[in-house]
């Protein structure tokens, strides 16, 4: 007869509570503000305190409408640590979508940064499922407002000491809102067990090459903490010690100024931010600054052209394959002891594939009757996964989250293939891939070649509908100087005889447009170039 064991559940309070005494004096650092980690956890029990007083109970969900903040990193805590759940609202969404993501999620209180509170209050009357508001504004001046039930932030932070409640790992700790590409958004959730995993297991890898984090590292991440927590980078530098740098509402000038000021030395984000970082006007004056400067991008696949211009300023890219249903990363381009032996060239490819599977993660792909394909890098198949932090459904939905959970694996609904090293290579989207002639084109593969002609700045391919063929691939390209379509087509013709493309592959059309159209998240929005054709 075995004794009975005691355990230790996994919450995001240990987390805290390991950061504020291993690493009391790093700092996070928001504009003027640099509070130190043991201050920090200080201002997180002020904040649960108030919190309390105000009538938020365990279970209750509490929304935040900001930038990335001190006041947002202090509500990543506070909230989900006192038994509450955080609702993080994506503030990029149209006012409708926002109103549906809060009514849904069963919003109770909002804490609101001044800048949104006419959009708020717009549409004050259809938020009366709400309890209360709490507002805050940097300028040091209480704004006005027109809503009911109002609080300001600052008068909220109580100076007592909050014993935080021992919750369940089961506890749901946060919730948010996929960007969704047809319909409205679906929530998705995620416990505290969750994201203490996810979080542990991204401090181990995050050590290896051709990351190489060392406590010395500063932290700046560019992934909202609106989308995915941040990637849970808010908890993971209260393992590994480092400093982090919050950028506020997103703007290239003053990132680059960070980078200067606070030597930030890695970042995650995604594609689009990195290349809107290289091509600044003013990019060549920080170019010092950046060399060493390492980040991981998800979201979507490295396009090729992007990381040898990053490659020209010293900075070394990894990619990472993830989505808001998996939590984010659960593959990351991390060189395994083969890989580190290839020549540079061959370790840059390795690079920019979606990467390895993270520790406790099963990744596989898979043929439309769910049958695993090899690991060959040439079987095309759809990419399903398992890992203790995936979002176990949508919420609300069992229809959806039965779809999504076919056969006991997560279905991304994203096309891969798996390499003998194991490394995972995202080739498309479902819907975005290319059938032409009844074979698949993969826009990511063109777009990363198109990328790499000269003067080619950002670049989407797209397919559209061909009698003869089924579909065809047009190119939406943005200038980086003086290009002419025939200048592309000779470079694809180049890229062909070098056997990076077939020549089928080439796009019937080259547009030429200022911008591409972005989603809540930073990434290029298909659908809508879709419409422009």
């Amino acid at each position: 007869m075995s004794n009975p064991v005691s355990t230790q559940d996994l919450t995001i309070k240990d987390i805290l509570e390991f950061g504020a005494t291993a690493w009391s004096e790093t700092e996070i650092v928001y504009k003027n503000e640099r509070v130190t980690f043991s201050q920090f956890k200080e201002r997180v029990s002020w904040l649960a305190m108030g919190l309390t007083e105000l009538g938020v109970r365990q279970g209750d969900v509490v929304a935040v409408i900001d930038w990335d903040t001190m006041r947002y990193m202090e509500a990543m805590f506070a909230v989900p640590m006192m038994g509450a759940t955080l609702h993080t609202v994506n503030v990029r969404y149209p006012p409708e979508v926002v109103l549906y993501t809060m009514k849904h999620a069963d919003d109770s209180y909002v804490i609101v940064r001044d800048e949104f509170l006419p959009l708020i209050e717009k549409f004050k009357d259809a938020f009366s499922f709400v309890k209360g508001w709490i507002v805050y504004s940097e300028s040091g001046n209480r704004p006005n407002s027109a809503l009911p039930n109002v609080r300001y932030y600052d008068d909220l932070l109580i100076k007592t000491h909050f014993d935080f409640p021992e919750l369940g790992e089961e506890s749901v700790a946060m919730v948010f809102y996929t960007s969704g590409t047809t319909g409205m958004p679906k929530g998705v959730w995620f416990t505290h067990k969750q994201i203490a995993l996810h979080t542990m297991v991204l401090t181990a890898v995050g050590r290896l090459p051709p990351l190489n984090v060392n406590p010395d590292d500063v932290f700046m991440i560019l992934v909202p903490l609106f989308h995915i927590h941040s990637w849970d980078y808010p908890q993971t530098v209260m393992l590994s010690g480092n400093k982090y740098v919050l950028s506020g509402k997103y703007d290239v000038e003053n990132i680059l100024e960070l980078i200067r000021k606070e030597k930030v030395t890695y970042t995650a984000t995604v594609p689009t931010v990195l290349y809107m970082i290289l091509n600044h006007p003013r990019i060549r004056e920080y170019a010092e600054y950046l060399r060493g400067w390492r980040v991981v991008m998800g979201g979507a696949a490295i396009p090729r052209g992007l990381a040898l211009k990053a490659k020209e300023f010293g900075i070394t890219v990894a990619s990472g394959y993830g989505m808001s249903e998996t939590h984010g990363p659960v593959t990351v381009a991390f060189f395994s002891d083969r890989v580190s032996q290839m020549n540079e060239n061959a370790r840059l490819n390795y690079a920019l594939t979606g990467g390895r599977p993270l520790p406790m993660v099963r990744i596989k792909v898979v043929d439309t009757e769910g049958r695993e394909l090899p690991h060959d890098g040439r079987s095309v198949g759809e990419i399903v996964v398992r890992a203790p932090w995936l979002t176990e459904g949508y919420l609300k939905d069992p229809e959806r989250t039965s779809k999504l959970w076919r056969n006991g694996w997560l279905h991304t609904g994203d096309l891969g293939v798996i390499d003998e090293f194991g490394y995972v290579t995202f080739m498309d989207r479902e819907g975005d891939a290319i059938k032409s002639g009844g074979e698949f084109i993969s826009t990511l593969i063109l777009e990363s070649v198109i990328s790499e002609c000269h003067k080619v700045g950002e670049v989407a391919v797209v397919g559209v509908k061909d009698e003869k063929w089924g579909q065809r691939p047009v190119a939406f390209i943005v200038k980086a100087g003086t290009l002419e379509e025939g200048d592309i087509g000779s470079c694809l013709e180049d890229a062909v005889k070098q056997g990076k493309i077939q020549r089928w592959w080439i796009p019937d059309k080259f547009l030429f447009v200022e911008a591409l159209p972005k989603t809540s998240t930073n990434k290029v929005d298909k659908k809508e170039l879709r419409k422009l054709i």
